[in-house]
Protein backbone atom coordinates (compact mmCIF):
# COMPACT_ATOMS: atom_id res chain seq x y z
CA UNK A 1 0.00 0.00 0.00
CA UNK A 2 1.39 3.40 -0.96
CA UNK A 3 1.56 6.40 1.38
CA UNK A 4 -1.26 8.13 -0.53
CA UNK A 5 -3.46 5.03 -0.24
CA UNK A 6 -2.64 4.77 3.44
CA UNK A 7 -3.73 8.38 4.01
CA UNK A 8 -6.93 7.89 2.05
CA UNK A 9 -7.78 4.90 4.20
CA UNK A 10 -7.89 7.18 7.25
CA UNK A 11 -10.97 8.98 5.87
CA UNK A 12 -14.42 7.37 6.10
CA UNK A 13 -15.72 6.02 2.82
CA UNK A 14 -18.98 7.26 1.36
CA UNK A 15 -20.66 3.99 2.32
CA UNK A 16 -19.65 4.42 5.98
CA UNK A 17 -21.40 7.82 6.26
CA UNK A 18 -24.84 7.62 7.78
CA UNK A 19 -27.57 8.91 5.47
CA UNK A 20 -28.97 12.24 6.64
CA UNK A 21 -31.24 14.97 5.36
CA UNK A 22 -31.13 17.64 8.04
CA UNK A 23 -27.30 17.71 8.27
CA UNK A 24 -26.69 17.39 4.54
CA UNK A 25 -23.67 19.43 3.44
CA UNK A 26 -24.49 21.38 0.29
CA UNK A 27 -27.13 20.33 -2.17
CA UNK A 28 -30.85 20.74 -1.58
CA UNK A 29 -33.24 19.52 1.11
CA UNK A 30 -36.82 18.36 0.48
CA UNK A 31 -39.33 21.17 -0.01
CA UNK A 32 -41.46 19.89 2.87
CA UNK A 33 -38.51 20.12 5.28
CA UNK A 34 -37.51 23.51 3.90
CA UNK A 35 -40.93 25.07 4.46
CA UNK A 36 -41.30 23.41 7.87
CA UNK A 37 -38.01 24.89 9.07
CA UNK A 38 -38.90 28.31 7.65
CA UNK A 39 -42.23 28.21 9.49
CA UNK A 40 -40.54 27.22 12.74
CA UNK A 41 -38.16 30.18 12.44
CA UNK A 42 -41.23 32.44 12.78
CA UNK A 43 -43.42 30.36 15.08
CA UNK A 44 -40.82 29.68 17.79
CA UNK A 45 -39.96 33.39 18.45
CA UNK A 46 -43.68 34.28 18.45
CA UNK A 47 -44.46 31.56 21.00
CA UNK A 48 -41.56 32.64 23.23
CA UNK A 49 -42.69 36.26 22.94
CA UNK A 50 -46.27 35.37 23.91
CA UNK A 51 -45.11 33.30 26.87
CA UNK A 52 -42.75 35.96 28.21
CA UNK A 53 -45.29 38.77 27.84
CA UNK A 54 -47.91 36.71 29.70
CA UNK A 55 -45.78 36.40 32.83
CA UNK A 56 -47.25 38.44 35.72
CA UNK A 57 -43.83 39.93 36.49
CA UNK A 58 -43.45 41.39 32.98
CA UNK A 59 -44.96 44.83 32.47
CA UNK A 60 -46.74 45.78 29.23
CA UNK A 61 -44.48 48.82 29.01
CA UNK A 62 -41.43 46.54 29.07
CA UNK A 63 -42.75 43.84 26.72
CA UNK A 64 -46.22 44.21 25.17
CA UNK A 65 -48.07 41.10 24.09
CA UNK A 66 -48.37 40.13 20.40
CA UNK A 67 -52.07 40.99 20.61
CA UNK A 68 -51.27 44.52 21.82
CA UNK A 69 -48.80 45.03 19.00
CA UNK A 70 -51.33 43.83 16.41
CA UNK A 71 -53.88 46.27 17.83
CA UNK A 72 -51.30 49.06 17.62
CA UNK A 73 -50.61 48.14 13.98
CA UNK A 74 -54.31 48.31 13.17
CA UNK A 75 -54.65 51.67 14.96
CA UNK A 76 -51.67 53.17 13.13
CA UNK A 77 -53.08 51.89 9.85
CA UNK A 78 -56.54 53.33 10.49
CA UNK A 79 -55.09 56.68 11.53
CA UNK A 80 -53.13 56.79 8.26
CA UNK A 81 -49.73 57.05 9.94
CA UNK A 82 -48.51 53.57 9.02
CA UNK A 83 -48.77 53.91 5.25
CA UNK A 84 -47.60 57.52 5.20
CA UNK A 85 -44.55 56.87 7.37
CA UNK A 86 -43.67 53.66 5.52
CA UNK A 87 -43.82 55.33 2.12
CA UNK A 88 -41.77 58.28 3.36
CA UNK A 89 -39.01 56.08 4.79
CA UNK A 90 -39.10 53.82 1.73
CA UNK A 91 -38.67 56.80 -0.59
CA UNK A 92 -35.67 58.06 1.35
CA UNK A 93 -34.01 54.64 1.34
CA UNK A 94 -34.57 54.06 -2.37
CA UNK A 95 -33.39 57.57 -3.26
CA UNK A 96 -30.13 57.42 -1.30
CA UNK A 97 -29.36 53.81 -2.17
CA UNK A 98 -30.12 54.29 -5.87
CA UNK A 99 -27.86 57.34 -6.12
CA UNK A 100 -25.12 55.45 -4.31
CA UNK A 101 -25.53 52.52 -6.69
CA UNK A 102 -25.17 54.77 -9.72
CA UNK A 103 -21.73 55.73 -8.47
CA UNK A 104 -20.70 52.43 -6.85
CA UNK A 105 -21.24 50.20 -9.90
CA UNK A 106 -18.97 52.00 -12.40
CA UNK A 107 -16.43 52.94 -9.72
CA UNK A 108 -16.26 49.39 -8.36
CA UNK A 109 -15.86 47.91 -11.84
CA UNK A 110 -13.10 50.37 -12.72
CA UNK A 111 -11.29 49.73 -9.44
CA UNK A 112 -11.48 45.97 -9.91
CA UNK A 113 -10.42 46.13 -13.56
CA UNK A 114 -7.60 48.68 -13.51
CA UNK A 115 -4.96 48.52 -10.75
CA UNK A 116 -4.15 52.17 -11.45
CA UNK A 117 -7.69 53.29 -10.59
CA UNK A 118 -7.65 51.01 -7.52
CA UNK A 119 -4.37 52.53 -6.29
CA UNK A 120 -5.76 56.02 -6.83
CA UNK A 121 -9.07 55.57 -4.99
CA UNK A 122 -8.81 52.64 -2.55
CA UNK A 123 -6.76 54.46 0.16
CA UNK A 124 -9.22 57.34 0.55
CA UNK A 125 -12.23 55.00 0.42
CA UNK A 126 -10.55 52.76 3.00
CA UNK A 127 -10.23 55.73 5.35
CA UNK A 128 -13.68 57.27 4.84
CA UNK A 129 -15.61 54.00 5.08
CA UNK A 130 -14.49 53.60 8.70
CA UNK A 131 -16.05 56.94 9.60
CA UNK A 132 -19.52 56.18 11.03
CA UNK A 133 -22.14 57.62 8.70
CA UNK A 134 -24.29 59.02 11.57
CA UNK A 135 -21.29 61.17 12.55
CA UNK A 136 -21.90 63.14 9.34
CA UNK A 137 -25.42 64.15 10.43
CA UNK A 138 -24.39 67.50 12.02
CA UNK A 139 -22.46 68.46 8.90
CA UNK A 140 -25.27 67.35 6.58
CA UNK A 141 -27.77 69.43 8.55
CA UNK A 142 -25.47 72.45 8.29
CA UNK A 143 -24.85 71.95 4.56
CA UNK A 144 -28.25 70.65 3.39
CA UNK A 145 -30.72 71.54 6.15
CA UNK A 146 -33.20 69.18 7.81
CA UNK A 147 -35.23 68.40 4.70
CA UNK A 148 -35.04 65.31 2.48
CA UNK A 149 -31.63 66.10 0.99
CA UNK A 150 -29.73 65.50 4.24
CA UNK A 151 -31.44 62.15 4.88
CA UNK A 152 -30.83 60.92 1.34
CA UNK A 153 -27.21 62.09 1.55
CA UNK A 154 -26.72 60.14 4.80
CA UNK A 155 -27.88 56.92 3.15
CA UNK A 156 -25.68 57.69 0.15
CA UNK A 157 -22.61 58.13 2.37
CA UNK A 158 -23.40 55.10 4.49
CA UNK A 159 -23.74 52.63 1.61
CA UNK A 160 -21.67 53.78 -1.36
CA UNK A 161 -18.27 52.75 -0.02
CA UNK A 162 -19.27 49.22 0.98
CA UNK A 163 -21.07 48.69 -2.33
CA UNK A 164 -18.03 49.94 -4.23
CA UNK A 165 -15.52 47.70 -2.46
CA UNK A 166 -17.70 44.59 -2.70
CA UNK A 167 -18.20 45.16 -6.44
CA UNK A 168 -14.46 45.72 -6.82
CA UNK A 169 -13.76 42.38 -5.12
CA UNK A 170 -16.24 40.65 -7.41
CA UNK A 171 -14.32 41.93 -10.44
CA UNK A 172 -10.97 40.88 -8.97
CA UNK A 173 -12.16 37.27 -8.66
CA UNK A 174 -13.17 36.93 -12.31
CA UNK A 175 -11.08 34.03 -13.76
CA UNK A 176 -8.05 35.46 -15.52
CA UNK A 177 -8.38 32.74 -18.15
CA UNK A 178 -11.67 34.31 -19.27
CA UNK A 179 -10.00 37.65 -19.94
CA UNK A 180 -6.96 36.05 -21.59
CA UNK A 181 -9.16 34.07 -23.97
CA UNK A 182 -10.99 37.27 -24.91
CA UNK A 183 -7.67 38.95 -25.68
CA UNK A 184 -6.63 35.93 -27.73
CA UNK A 185 -9.80 36.20 -29.81
CA UNK A 186 -9.02 39.83 -30.57
CA UNK A 187 -11.07 41.54 -27.90
CA UNK A 188 -10.33 45.14 -27.00
CA UNK A 189 -10.34 46.72 -23.52
CA UNK A 190 -13.77 48.24 -24.11
CA UNK A 191 -15.21 44.91 -25.21
CA UNK A 192 -13.72 43.11 -22.21
CA UNK A 193 -15.11 45.75 -19.87
CA UNK A 194 -18.66 45.81 -21.24
CA UNK A 195 -19.12 42.33 -22.72
CA UNK A 196 -17.13 40.15 -20.32
CA UNK A 197 -16.57 41.79 -16.93
CA UNK A 198 -19.85 43.65 -16.48
CA UNK A 199 -22.20 40.77 -17.42
CA UNK A 200 -20.13 38.34 -15.34
CA UNK A 201 -20.54 40.31 -12.09
CA UNK A 202 -24.24 41.23 -12.40
CA UNK A 203 -25.22 38.45 -9.92
CA UNK A 204 -22.58 39.74 -7.48
CA UNK A 205 -23.92 43.28 -7.82
CA UNK A 206 -27.44 42.12 -6.97
CA UNK A 207 -26.15 40.16 -3.98
CA UNK A 208 -24.17 43.19 -2.84
CA UNK A 209 -27.22 45.42 -3.01
CA UNK A 210 -29.33 42.80 -1.23
CA UNK A 211 -26.87 42.68 1.66
CA UNK A 212 -26.19 46.40 2.00
CA UNK A 213 -29.85 47.44 1.71
CA UNK A 214 -30.14 46.61 5.42
CA UNK A 215 -27.60 49.33 6.21
CA UNK A 216 -29.73 51.84 4.30
CA UNK A 217 -32.75 51.06 6.49
CA UNK A 218 -30.66 51.40 9.64
CA UNK A 219 -29.45 54.81 8.51
CA UNK A 220 -32.87 56.14 7.55
CA UNK A 221 -34.19 55.35 11.02
CA UNK A 222 -31.20 57.12 12.58
CA UNK A 223 -31.77 60.15 10.36
CA UNK A 224 -35.47 60.29 11.23
CA UNK A 225 -34.73 59.98 14.94
CA UNK A 226 -32.52 63.08 14.75
CA UNK A 227 -34.50 65.42 12.52
CA UNK A 228 -37.71 64.54 10.71
CA UNK A 229 -41.40 65.36 10.67
CA UNK A 230 -42.49 61.89 9.56
CA UNK A 231 -41.19 58.43 8.80
CA UNK A 232 -41.01 55.21 10.77
CA UNK A 233 -38.03 56.45 12.77
CA UNK A 234 -39.94 59.56 13.80
CA UNK A 235 -42.94 57.40 14.73
CA UNK A 236 -40.69 55.28 16.98
CA UNK A 237 -39.35 58.42 18.68
CA UNK A 238 -42.85 59.74 19.34
CA UNK A 239 -43.95 56.38 20.74
CA UNK A 240 -40.92 56.33 23.04
CA UNK A 241 -41.79 59.76 24.47
CA UNK A 242 -45.25 58.53 25.50
CA UNK A 243 -44.07 55.02 26.53
CA UNK A 244 -46.13 53.38 23.77
CA UNK A 245 -43.98 50.29 23.54
CA UNK A 246 -46.59 48.49 21.47
CA UNK A 247 -46.25 51.11 18.73
CA UNK A 248 -42.45 50.80 18.83
CA UNK A 249 -42.75 47.04 18.29
CA UNK A 250 -45.31 47.64 15.54
CA UNK A 251 -42.96 49.98 13.65
CA UNK A 252 -40.05 47.56 14.08
CA UNK A 253 -42.14 44.74 12.62
CA UNK A 254 -43.07 46.92 9.65
CA UNK A 255 -39.39 47.76 9.10
CA UNK A 256 -38.53 44.08 9.17
CA UNK A 257 -41.31 43.13 6.75
CA UNK A 258 -40.36 45.86 4.27
CA UNK A 259 -36.72 44.80 4.43
CA UNK A 260 -37.66 41.15 3.95
CA UNK A 261 -39.81 42.09 0.94
CA UNK A 262 -36.88 43.98 -0.60
CA UNK A 263 -34.60 41.01 0.03
CA UNK A 264 -37.05 38.71 -1.76
CA UNK A 265 -37.30 41.20 -4.62
CA UNK A 266 -33.54 41.12 -5.20
CA UNK A 267 -33.60 37.32 -5.09
CA UNK A 268 -36.40 37.21 -7.65
CA UNK A 269 -34.56 39.63 -9.92
CA UNK A 270 -31.48 37.43 -9.64
CA UNK A 271 -33.48 34.29 -10.39
CA UNK A 272 -35.20 35.68 -13.48
CA UNK A 273 -32.33 37.68 -14.96
CA UNK A 274 -29.30 35.54 -14.07
CA UNK A 275 -30.51 31.95 -14.20
CA UNK A 276 -27.14 30.85 -15.48
CA UNK A 277 -25.47 31.94 -12.21
CA UNK A 278 -27.85 29.79 -10.13
CA UNK A 279 -27.01 26.69 -12.10
CA UNK A 280 -23.29 26.87 -11.39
Amino acid sequence: MTIAQDKLSDYPSKKSLKPTVFWRIGGEIPESLKWSLMSLSIIIPLVLWALLSSLPTVSDVFLPSPQSVIQALIKLFKDGFLIQDSLTSFGRVVGGFFLGGLVAIPLGILMGTFPSIRSLTEPIIGVVRYMPAPAFIPLLIIYLGIDEASKIALIFIGTIFFNTLMIMDAVKFIPKELIEVTYTLGGLRKQILFKVITPYIIPNILDTFRINMAAAWNLVVVAELVAADNGLGKRILLAQKFLKTDEIFACLIVLGLIGFALDLSFRLILRFTCKWSLEQ
